[in-house]
C-alpha cells in the first residue's frame, strides 16, 4: 500500500495531495489571488506566492490524510509543463524533500495527470480510453492504452480553447479569470443569437486562433458583422452599450461555438478509433454548458462518459498523485538530476 506525496506548482495554485494505494486521502490547493489586478498570471509573483506557499499547503496535506511525513514512500511532482518558474519550486521542493527522506523521486507530465485524474472517483474509465483534455494552455485528444502509454492524436494547431474563453471574457471586459464568467451569463442567454464560424481542420486537429479573430471583429463592429470592415467599427460607446445590453446572448453563443469545436472532434475521434469510453479533463471540463453537451452527446452515440469531480477538473496535486503512484508501481522514478521543464514532450 505505497504511500504517494504529490506536489503540483505549474501554474498560479500551490497544491499539494497525499494518496495511498490509488486512493486521494487529501487534496490541498492554495489559489493566488494576487494576479486578479493585473488581468492574468503574473510568472515573477506566481513564483514568489509558491515559495511562501509550499510548506503550509504540504504540512495540511499530510495533517489532513492523518500521514507522518516519515511514512511516505514516494514523492511525486510536476516537471512539465507550465511556468518554468513555478515549476522550479515545486521540483527543487520535492528533490529536496526525497534527498532528505532518501525515498524515489517521480517526475509528472501535468497533461498525463489531467488525463488520469478520470481514474481517481470509483467509477473508472476501462482501458484503452479516449480522454479530451481542455485547459488555458491546451486542447488535446488523447488515446489512454494504460497509465503509463498515452498518445496525444489531435491537437491545436494554434490556441487552446481556455485561452479563446479568456480572451473573449476580456474583450468583453469581464474579470480575471473571466471563463467561469462565460459560463455563468451563458446560462441564460439564447445560443443561436449570433453565428461564429467553425473552422475545418484536417484530421483531428483543432483551432481557435480564426474564432477568436471572428469574435473581436463582432464586438469591434457592435455586432453589424464577423468581417473586419471599417464601415461597420462603432465608436467605444456604442460598443459598451451592445455589450451591456446583450453579454448573456453573447456568451451562449461564443461556448456553443466553442464546445461544438470540441465535441465534433472528439465524436471524431470515437468513430475513427472505436472507442466508446470517453472522458474529459482539464480546467475547462468544469464548464457546465461543456459537461451538459458531452453527456448529451454521449447518450446519443451510447458512450460511457467521465468527468472528474470539479477538485479534479483544474490544477490539483490529487492528479499528480494519482499519476505518481501508477508510476510508482511501474517502477518509473527519476534521478536527481531531473529538471523542470516549460514545454517538455510527452
Amino acid at each position: 500500500m505505497p504511500i504517494i506525496l504529490a506536489i503540483e506548482s505549474s501554474c498560479d495554485e500551490t497544491s499539494a495531495s497525499i494518496c495511498r494505494d490509488g486512493n486521494i486521502l487529501s487534496n490541498i490547493i492554495a489559489t493566488q489571488k494576487v494576479h486578479e489586478q493585473y488581468g492574468g498570471v503574473v510568472p515573477e509573483l506566481a513564483s514568489r506566492a509558491h515559495i511562501q506557499n509550499i510548506i503550509p499547503v504540504v504540512t495540511e496535506s499530510l495533517k489532513t490524510a492523518n500521514c507522518e511525513l516519515q511514512t511516505v514512500d514516494c514523492i511525486a511532482f510536476t516537471q512539465s509543463p507550465g511556468l518554468i518558474g513555478s515549476l522550479l519550486v515545486g521540483a527543487q521542493f520535492a528533490k529536496s524533500l526525497a534527498l532528505s527522506l532518501d525515498k524515489p523521486l517521480v517526475a509528472v507530465h501535468h497533461m498525463q495527470a489531467h488525463v488520469l485524474a478520470n481514474r481517481i472517483a470509483d467509477k473508472k474509465p476501462s482501458f484503452p480510453f479516449l480522454c479530451l483534455t481542455v485547459s488555458g494552455g491546451h486542447t488535446q485528444i488523447v488515446l489512454c492504452e494504460s497509465p503509463t502509454a498515452m498518445k496525444v492524436i489531435g491537437e491545436t494547431i494554434d490556441d487552446a480553447a481556455g485561452e479563446a474563453f479568456d480572451k473573449t471574457a476580456k474583450l468583453l471586459g469581464l474579470p480575471y479569470p473571466g471563463g467561469p464568467l462565460i459560463d455563468k451569463y451563458a446560462v441564460n442567454g439564447d445560443a443561436n443569437r449570433f453565428n461564429f464560424p467553425e473552422p475545418q481542420i484536417a484530421d483531428l486537429n483543432f483551432s481557435f486562433s480564426g474564432v477568436k479573430t471572428s469574435i473581436l471583429y463582432f464586438l469591434q463592429n457592435a455586432g453589424k458583422s464577423n468581417l473586419y470592415k471599417e464601415e461597420f467599427l462603432a465608436p467605444e460607446a456604442e460598443r459598451k452599450k451592445f455589450i451591456e445590453e446583450n453579454i448573456e446572448d453573447i456568451c451562449a453563443s461564443v461556448q456553443q461555438r466553442i464546445i461544438s469545436i470540441l465535441l465534433n472532434k472528439l465524436k471524431k475521434a470515437s468513430i475513427q478509433t472505436g472507442i466508446k469510453d470517453i472522458c474529459l479533463a482539464g480546467g475547462v471540463s468544469a464548464n457546465s454548458g461543456l459537461r451538459k453537451a458531452f453527456y448529451e452527446m454521449g447518450e446519443k452515440y451510447k458512450w460511457n462518459c467521465f468527468i472528474p469531480a470539479f477538485e479534479y477538473c483544474t490544477d490539483n496535486a490529487a492528479m499528480i498523485a494519482i499519476t505518481g503512484y501508477y508510476k510508482y508501481l511501474a517502477g518509473d522514478f527519476s534521478s536527481l538530476d531531473v529538471t523542470a521543464s516549460a514545454r517538455a514532450e510527452w
